[in-house]
């Protein structure tokens, strides 16, 4: 078991220097030319990795021009065009309307404020947060997808379940300059080595200040579970 430190933000900037030098060229995988784009992407993101998503946006992109054509589209050809996407009914719902209110509500922009863009369909504040740091260079909270849930989880920096509890603890302890950072360096850091089914905690590099590292400790602290 890793000995964290003695304070949870002590913890989280140990992290965030670690991981910064563990992957100094971190930043988000998904692929999008626009604002539109971005969003369209991270809709489709959810519970599906970014590796097929960008696979499938590469044709729809070059299908779908703007708002006015995803707003316009026929439910099923869009579905279908989406059907190696998890949930693609549901998300090719959520594109369609969404992509009506920025017509009608927003002259055909990607709106910039977390309220207004928590409206769209199929819209939550995860999405939101993203499109607002990578769309408009705007960071005023942290993304947590699983990545960033279980991380946060197993290295003590949380005990809250749902991601819009963690968000605001990690808000209060994590610098406000890392906030964007510190999602692309655990989702690095999850996907390469602090997998959820079998962490290699013999190669992390923050296996030392670990409270789950499976060396000593007998829980998994992102589950519950016992290792």
């Amino acid at each position: 078991m890793g000995t964290p430190r003695e304070t949870t933000q002590a913890q989280a900037e140990a992290v965030v220097d670690r991981l910064e030098e563990e992957y100094p060229d971190s930043t988000i995988s998904l692929r999008y030319s626009n604002r539109l784009e971005l969003l369209i992407a991270v809709i489709l993101s959810a519970q599906c990795t970014d590796e097929r998503v960008n696979q499938e946006t590469k044709h729809l992109f070059e299908t779908y021009d703007g708002a006015e054509d995803y707003a316009n589209a026929d439910q099923d050809e869009l579905a279908e065009d989406l059907n190696s996407i998890t949930y693609y009914n549901s998300k090719a719902e959520y594109i369609r309307d969404s992509c009506a209110t920025i017509l009608e509500e927003h002259d055909g922009e990607v709106p910039d404020t977390m309220e207004e863009l928590t409206e769209l369909s199929g819209v939550g504040r995860k999405t939101a947060n993203v499109v607002l740091q990578h769309g408009h260079d705007i960071v005023e909270g942290i993304v947590v997808d699983t990545h960033v849930q279980r991380l946060s989880r197993r290295l003590g920096l949380t005990e809250e379940e749902y991601p819009e509890r963690i968000e605001q603890d990690l808000i209060e302890i994590v610098p406000e300059d890392d906030w964007q950072q510190f999602t692309h360096l655990c989702i690095d850091h999850g996907r390469a080595v602090c997998t959820a089914q079998n962490p290699d905690c013999t190669d992390c590099v923050l296996a030392d200040l670990c409270p789950s590292e499976k060396g000593d400790s007998e829980i998994d602290l992102a589950s519950g579970d016992p290792w």
